[in-house]
């Protein structure tokens, strides 16, 4: 199985020098990691403070990890932090964040790659966000007697490592020091194979969300001209166009007494233009708008990224994307402001949609009727939306802690540190 590993992982990164010239987020992911072993070395060449590495695969991965990194930062003030990334969508995004001291891409899993890492980064401990179980790079650690933990993750059945075949996955899993889950159900499963180093921290993205929902509000004097008004406002998060069918109508029979803030999962001019056309001359662009001709549009679209967790302060209602295609986005973000939530029908494989959707906070729809049937109520009496508020804010509030859980175990399993 290792050899099929290793020529899969290779035509993966062969796919992607293919697909560079064409496709941008190749380009990024293969120039990233032109030259970076020898650059990682350099970097790191005068630095002999002890140093801890995380790895996020992508922006999502690192908004869940980032309470444990600031956490642990703020615990080991002498310890240098290492970030890396696997998707150019969380690098290019974060590469200058001054939470941590080195951020980087993460070479292509291999055992000469992973060798090389170690060799110039010398963690003393490993901490894995969620996702990506890299082979080479646990082996090699655990070889050198590195602890590596994850955390906030997740497991189903249905994933290879409890196939009938799964045996080198597994293998992968038991390099762990410890794995941290987010709800028993992965823990049984973990223990179910004979994974026995877990226990059961929750989701550390509620840490995060409850500390955005509780700081200081940034500076959006344009979103603040936007809505200004009064009129009740629906975050549109992370769309994808596969929304826009059952979106539009909402939109369209209730232009006049809503406003709207879409924020595309991808900033292209393909998916701005697509908004635009489905709502012809109520879109106003945010790096068109100022605080004079903002109040003009019912629909403000945000041609740029980084604001989305900003703008659900602003909400009544948010619908999120992504779930008439390959999965719903980040539903958190809204929920920890109190916003009752519309989605598409693919949310199955995230455990806070399912228990939302169970406390009848949110409300999954196949097409626009359905939306339209499952918003009519909540618009029309305040009572029930107010109602739905505060089931939304204890839920959240009362899943938060993961972090201090973490924290609490990571001196037993890293003593050294």
């Amino acid at each position: 199985m290792l050899f099929f590993y290793n020529i899969g992982l290779g035509l993966y990164g062969l796919l992607l020098r293919l697909l560079a010239p064409f496709v941008p987020k190749a380009a990024a992911w293969v120039a990233g990691r032109r030259g970076l072993l020898a650059h990682i070395r350099q970097t790191l060449s005068t630095d002999s403070a002890p140093r801890v590495w995380f790895h996020c695969a992508s922006l999502g991965e690192f908004e869940q990890g980032r309470p444990l990194l600031e956490a642990y930062r703020k615990a080991h003030p002498g310890t240098k932090v290492v970030l890396t990334f696997f998707s150019p969508s969380g690098y290019e995004i974060r590469k200058n964040w001054p939470g941590a001291d080195y951020i980087f891409y993460l070479p292509l899993d291999t055992r000469r790659n992973a060798r090389a890492f170690l060799d110039a980064v010398q963690p003393r401990l490993i901490v894995f966000v969620k996702y990506e179980f890299w082979y080479h790079f646990l082996t090699e650690a655990h070889r050198r007697g590195i602890p590596a933990v994850v955390v906030s993750a997740i497991f189903r059945p249905e994933q290879v490592f409890f196939k009938p075949w799964g045996g080198f996955f597994r293998g992968i899993l038991a390099r762990f020091a410890h794995i941290f889950t987010q709800n028993e159900s992965s823990a049984a499963l973990l223990r179910q194979h004979g994974i026995r180093q877990v226990s059961v921290a929750g989701d550390t993205r509620f840490d995060t969300v409850v500390a955005t929902a509780a700081s200081a509000p940034r500076e959006l004097p344009v979103v603040n001209a936007f809505v200004a008004d009064g009129a009740p406002v629906l975050v549109v998060g992370s769309s994808w166009p596969e929304d826009l069918p059952a979106l539009t109508p909402l939109l369209q029979k209730y232009q006049h007494q809503l406003r709207v803030l879409v924020a595309p999962h991808e900033i292209t001019e393909t998916n701005l233009r697509l908004v635009e056309a489905a709502l012809p001359g109520q879109v106003l662009r945010y790096s068109q708008a100022t605080t004079a001709n903002a109040a003009q549009a019912r629909v403000l679209l945000f041609d740029n990224v980084g604001l989305l967790s900003q703008l659900y302060r602003f909400g009544k209602f948010a619908y999120i994307g992504g779930a008439f295609g390959k999965g719903l986005h980040n539903t958190l973000e809204a929920a920890a402001f109190g916003l009752p939530l519309f989605f598409g029908p693919t949310y199955g494989k995230f455990q806070e949609a399912v228990e939302l959707v169970q406390l009848k906070c949110a409300f999954p729809v196949h097409n626009a009727a359905e939306l339209e049937a499952a918003f009519a109520p909540l618009w029309h009496n305040e009572d029930l939306r107010l109602s739905l508020q505060d089931v939304l804010l204890d839920y959240v509030h009362g899943q938060a802690g993961a972090t201090r859980t973490i924290m609490a175990a990571l001196p037993s399993l890293t003593p050294a540190l």
